[in-house]
């Protein structure tokens, strides 16, 4: 092999090269922008579920301090704030 020949060889071989390290890179990135947005979205459904939680829990707090109430209206015990 000449070495003219060789050089060509050498050049287009480092251009396939490096279209594929672009594509491989690419590649890469999309893979951890997925992750990045399949973490979001647990996030966002784990960030739901807490605050449907967060409010029943409200609910069931409001719920006790009525019935508390009640039952300090109907024995005749003061409540205090304190």
């Amino acid at each position: 092999m000449a070495q003219d020949e060789f050089t060509k060889l050498f050049k287009h071989m480092n251009s396939r090269f490096d279209s594929l390290e672009k594509r491989l890179d690419e590649t890469a990135t999309k893979t951890q922008v997925d992750k990045l947005l399949g973490a979001v979205a647990d996030l966002g459904a784990n960030l739901k579920s807490y605050h449907e939680e967060l409010l029943a829990l409200g609910s069931k707090v409001d719920r006790l301090e009525r019935w508390i109430h009640q039952i300090a209206q109907e024995t005749g015990v003061k409540l205090s704030l304190e």
